[in-house]
């Protein structure tokens, strides 16, 4: 933790980097803290191949996009032109960016606000937090493995080893087929585990049909049918392990057996799909209300919404949420009451919340 900085933000999506431009032009030190290898990984993950990106603004909304820099242009374009032209944005600007930055937790200090990290600890002031919504579950076990949203960064890296896939929908499918493929070309016969909790796997038609034709050119997979990960350990060698049951069986003198298998995390890849923000707020202790019939009408009863002033603070002092994060509703605290604030996820309002929140910000430091 080398120097504070006026202005830690969580996330390199459209909320994030727009945070950061504009902290740039206004004169205040920023960070952006991305988990991802690059910046907008979200959308990278999430959106398909191709998909057109549209300069789609709410028809009530009465202000422009405040950040015109990363407005998509007039005339729709691929995400992948998109997002080549932010990564030059962000070079020309030369904003503060640090990628594959795990975020884990924020400590309060006497003068400001302590972000922990993966990658170590960084001060602010204040703290933004703009990811998105679709953040992946955790397998819930000791380790880690590699979460992934739709497709494998780097096949290749997987060849002579055993892999285990875990997920039973499409975006598992593909990773196991981009594996299958990238073995077959290096001649490698060590297989490729996929396992799912269920009996039955999930995928398209145009899904299976690439899959079985990968398996017809010699494909070598196994299928783990109703394998749930139960446990992570270490090995002899202290090499992080997940153990995979199967085929368990409930004995009458309370003694269980069941089949597993162990494989080294590193070749463990979870497709096991996303959640919403809220375990991040209990645990960062940011205040969520839980929607009730006649108080919600744009969020399902029974789900939470974050609690946030106008200017995006949260009920944690100095902690600000924006973006994706808070779609598609929030909690608004206004003239003394509580009220649903529709919170549409687009692009637009991102990067609007970005100039409102930094203006809160600086008029908070004096600035």
């Amino acid at each position: 933790m080398n120097r504070s900085y006026d202005v830690l933000i969580i996330g390199g999506g459209p909320a994030g980097l727009s945070t950061a431009f504009v902290c740039h032009k206004q004169g205040l030190s920023y960070l952006v803290l991305e988990s991802g290898k690059a910046i907008f990984q979200g959308i990278a993950n999430t959106y398909p191949q191709g998909k057109l990106v549209y300069p789609s603004k709410p028809k009530d909304a009465p202000e422009p996009f405040l950040v015109e820099e990363l407005r998509p242009p007039d005339k729709p374009v691929t995400v992948e032109s998109y997002l080549q032209y932010v990564q030059h944005f962000v070079q020309h600007e030369n904003l503060n960016v640090q990628t594959e930055v795990s975020f884990e937790d924020i400590r309060d200090e006497r003068d400001g606000l302590t972000v922990i990290t993966s990658k170590g600890n960084f001060k602010g002031k204040k703290v933004v937090l703009s990811f998105g919504s679709n953040i992946p579950r955790e397998l819930s076990v000791y380790g880690d493995a590699t979460m992934v949203a739709k497709n494998v960064d780097d096949p290749t890296k997987y060849i002579g080893v055993k892999t285990l896939v875990i997920g039973g929908g499409n975006t598992a499918a593909d990773v196991v087929i981009a594996i299958l493929k990238a073995k077959r070309e290096q001649n490698d016969d060590q297989p490729v585990y996929w396992a799912h909790k269920s009996e039955t796997f999930d995928v398209n038609k145009e899904t299976a049909q690439r899959l079985g034709e990968e398996i017809l050119l010699g494909g070598n997979i196994r299928l783990l049918q109703g394998a749930t990960p139960r446990i992570g350990e270490v090995d002899d060698e202290g090499v992080d392990r997940l153990v995979i049951r199967m085929n368990e069986f409930k004995q009458a003198d309370g003694i269980d057996l069941y089949h597993a298998l162990s494989f080294p995390m590193k070749n463990v890849i979870a497709c096991i799909g996303s959640q919403g923000p809220v375990p991040i707020f209990n645990k960062l202790g940011v205040q969520t209300i839980t929607c009730t019939s006649g108080v919600c009408t744009i969020a399902k009863e029974g789900e939470r919404l974050v609690l946030l002033t106008a200017e995006f603070e949260s009920t944690r002092k100095g902690v600000y949420v924006i973006g994706g994060a808070i779609s598609p509703s929030f909690m608004k605290i206004a003239a003394g009451s509580i009220q649903e604030e529709k919170h549409p996820n687009l692009i637009y309002t991102a990067v609007n919340d970005a100039s409102h929140v930094v203006d809160a910000i600086k008029k908070s430091l004096g600035r």
